[in-house]
């Protein structure tokens, strides 16, 4: 049996070519290709060809099957770029398919607290100032009119880093404990009067529990200028109370000791979930703790080189973890800090 290979393979070519889809693609190869194909019927009558025929056949037949099969991956990758090409202009076009929605993230809601805190102090003329978070034992401590031996400089209550103060021998670089330090640092490069609040990041090497944290959020304010008393200290922070928590707040001052001002005083709001009446969240005593302050001590004056007498200054200071778990009824710290999305969405 002869066969005419340049006429099977332009057949082949023409088929192939024309081939519209995938399917009819497939049953082209299983025509020329398949176990029952035509190039499998030329192979089996090698056997019946003379001596002479069989490499010419057998040649012929190898060169039909290299171009018949390249032939159809070539086909094949057309088809399929075809077919994802139609497939992608059917989804631009197709304008009548639902959206799919983008989940919007919003600010942390410590953010959200310490811009509100810091907008309300602003509008009552107080500029927002940020110090570093690595300090000197000296603004940390000593200018603070904290001393040698008090319980909080010790190496259980601070993170004390092993970079010692070249201006200091024998003192070391901290993590700041709290944001007193920002007002040292304002002091030293501004004169009076000013009038700033510092918020930033603490730390302490605390364990961490429902009420407690290595590292928080606190915000701290200072006034200066002459002739300031203490009855601008309440009324500002009274100011401050009923624009952050409402106007029915009510707010009392206990005495307290701060090493840094003198005389001291620690802050309180009647609970605006009971109004004052007593539940669980203020310990059934109808009233919450939220912030200390006081009269700026004059060794604090003293340490910053301010002439003796002439200024007096408020200070005062609250935990932010603290004043939105008051708000909004949160009973563990660690849920701001675990990043739990069901948690954070509420806020």
């Amino acid at each position: 049996m002869s066969w005419n290979f340049e006429e099977i393979t332009l057949t082949a070519q023409n088929e192939i070519q024309s081939a519209s889809d995938l399917k009819t693609l497939e049953d082209l190869r299983i025509k020329y290709l398949g176990r029952k194909g035509l190039l499998a019927e030329i192979y089996a009558g090698l056997s019946q060809l003379s001596v002479e025929e069989k490499p010419l056949v057998g040649k012929g037949a190898n060169i039909l099957r290299n171009t018949v099969t390249a032939l159809i991956e070539q086909k094949y990758k057309d088809l399929e770029e075809k077919e994802k090409s139609q497939s992608s202009a059917k989804q631009i076009i197709d304008v009548t398919l639902p959206g799919v929605g983008v989940s919007m993230g919003h600010e942390h809601v410590l953010n959200q607290i310490v811009d509100e805190i810091c907008e309300v102090f602003e509008a009552l003329g107080f500029v927002i100032h940020e110090g570093p978070e690595v300090e000197t034992e000296f603004n940390n401590f000593t200018a603070l009119n904290i001393p040698i031996d008090h319980p909080s400089r010790d190496a259980f209550d601070t993170f004390y880093l092993e970079t010692p103060d070249p201006e200091r021998p024998g003192r070391y670089f901290l993590l700041r404990s709290h944001t007193s330090p920002g007002q040292i640092r304002v002091m030293e490069k501004f004169q009076p009067p000013l009038a700033v609040v510092i918020p930033g990041k603490v730390y302490r090497p605390d364990a961490v529990d429902a009420s407690h944290s290595f590292m928080f959020h606190q915000i701290e304010g200072l006034l200066i200028d002459k002739d300031i008393q203490f009855s601008h200290l309440k009324g500002l922070l009274s100011a401050f109370c009923k624009r952050f928590f409402g106007e029915k707040i009510q707010m009392r001052f206990r005495p307290h000791f701060f090493p840094f001002t003198e005389p001291s005083a620690e802050v309180d709001i009647s609970c605006y979930i009971c109004d004052g009446k007593g539940c669980s969240v203020c310990g059934r005593k109808g009233w919450l703790e939220i912030m200390g302050c006081g009269m700026v001590h004059p060794k604090v004056f003293e340490a910053v080189k301010y002439p003796k007498g002439k200024y007096t200054g408020l200070a005062f200071g609250m935990g932010v973890e603290r004043m939105a778990m008051l708000r909004y009824g949160i009973d563990d710290i660690r849920m701001f800090y675990e990043n739990d999305v069901r948690f954070l969405r509420q806020l």
